[in-house]
């Protein structure tokens, strides 16, 4: 079986992780990684490449940042050629980037199946251009590899065919589960910042939907400065560069009990969220995640995609300040009993072989299955 996996993203790499590993070493399998360079610098990319001991990427075309059509359109430009020299029985995709909705229509184009890991997400915003990648590769994909049960019911409302969905879990579960044994082992990065464990948040917040909305990340950043506890704040670069042109850098910065910082390795990021006391997040991985180094999210969102946390994991709270501070004082005045719950609460992504379950599935399949949704 030719196998090409297509990713261009930090949470593309991570979440692929595992089951590139897998094919590679799996007889029978050639694989072959094509990188999009939709995340193109060294700090969301190749870093995690190599903390993840990812095999050699034979294939970047290296499209860099620009308006969304555009570089859907100079990805598919750039796939499409690599794409008629592999001739792979599958293409795998992660997710809902413009990467995965990229590699799903050249692959469909070109008559390679298409495999959609973590498939049937919806948050049901049609405006989000997650959403609307999302559905779109479902809608092309030939196997369907659904995280919960949730999702596999979203496809089948929206008529997608039985026999082209597969529950197989989240692939997240064995990637964080063996990346929180290295960091633990390895990452000093708490003793190195001055932190106390259990007594900080760490924020993350890169999303188009806060960051390219002036209003909102003045919200987020007036958030952070009523809260008291000490907390830490990798600065993803999209979001520092809107925080320069909102002129907000400057306030982030004067805030005392708030570190700022580039963005972390994969396993001194680990290290942080599990010993923290909670996140405020916008990261739908961080919100999967969670629920594996147990630990409560704030998310910053208006709507989630993964509602399986909501109400023990993670409270969707929006951009308001004042909800925001509420929630995080919430979580601190009932930090004891909210942690022992979540320790009895198993994670709702599965039991970490999704990566065995989708590679076995497609060994399985001599062709993509028959579309009938």
């Amino acid at each position: 079986m030719k196998l090409v996996v297509i990713f261009g993203t930090r949470p593309e790499i991570i979440k692929l992780s595992a089951l590139v590993k897998l094919a590679a070493e799996a007889p029978g399998v050639d694989l072959e990684i094509i990188h999009t360079g939709q995340h193109y610098s060294y700090s969301l990319s190749e870093r995690f490449l190599e903390d993840l001991d990812l095999p050699h990427i034979q294939v970047d075309i290296a499209v860099g940042s620009m308006e969304r059509l555009d570089q859907v359109r100079k990805m598919v430009h750039g796939l499409t050629p690599e794409l008629e020299r592999a001739r792979p029985d599958f293409v795998v995709v992660q997710g809902d980037t413009n990467s995965t909705l990229a590699g799903a229509v050249t692959a469909r184009n070109l008559g390679a199946g298409v495999a959609h890991v973590e498939a049937g997400l919806r948050c049901f915003d049609p405006l989000m251009t997650e959403e609307v990648n999302r559905v779109a590769v479902d809608r092309i994909s030939d196997v369907l590899f659904a995280p919960t049960p949730v999702s596999v019911q979203n496809m089948l409302a929206e008529g997608h065919d039985r026999a082209r969905i597969h529950m197989v879990g989240n692939t997240v579960v064995e990637v964080v589960t063996l990346g929180l044994e290295h960091a633990a082992a390895h990452s000093s990065i708490v003793d190195d910042m001055g932190l106390e464990p259990e007594a900080y948040i760490l924020v993350t917040a890169h999303r188009q939907e806060n960051v390219d909305d002036e209003p909102r990340l003045r919200d987020l950043v007036t958030a952070l400065q009523r809260i008291e506890l000490p907390m830490v704040y990798p600065v993803h670069p999209r979001t520092c560069e809107r925080m320069v042109e909102f002129e907000l850098l400057h306030v982030l910065e004067a805030i005392p009990n708030l570190t700022l910082t580039d963005p972390l390795s994969y396993f001194d990021f680990l290290e942080l969220a599990r010993q923290s006391r909670m996140l405020i997040s916008d990261s739908g991985g961080i919100q999967e995640e969670c629920t594996i180094f147990k630990r409560p999210v704030v998310v910053v969102r208006d709507c989630t995609e993964r509602p399986e946390i909501m109400g023990v994991y993670g409270d969707v709270v929006g951009s308001n300040p004042h909800a925001i501070v509420a929630a995080v004082q919430r979580i601190d005045r009932d930090y004891a009993d909210i942690i022992a719950v979540l320790h009895r609460t198993p994670t709702p992504y599965g039991d970490g072989k999704a990566s065995e379950r989708i590679l076995e599935t497609l060994q399985a399949m001599s062709s993509p299955p028959p579309r009938g949704g």
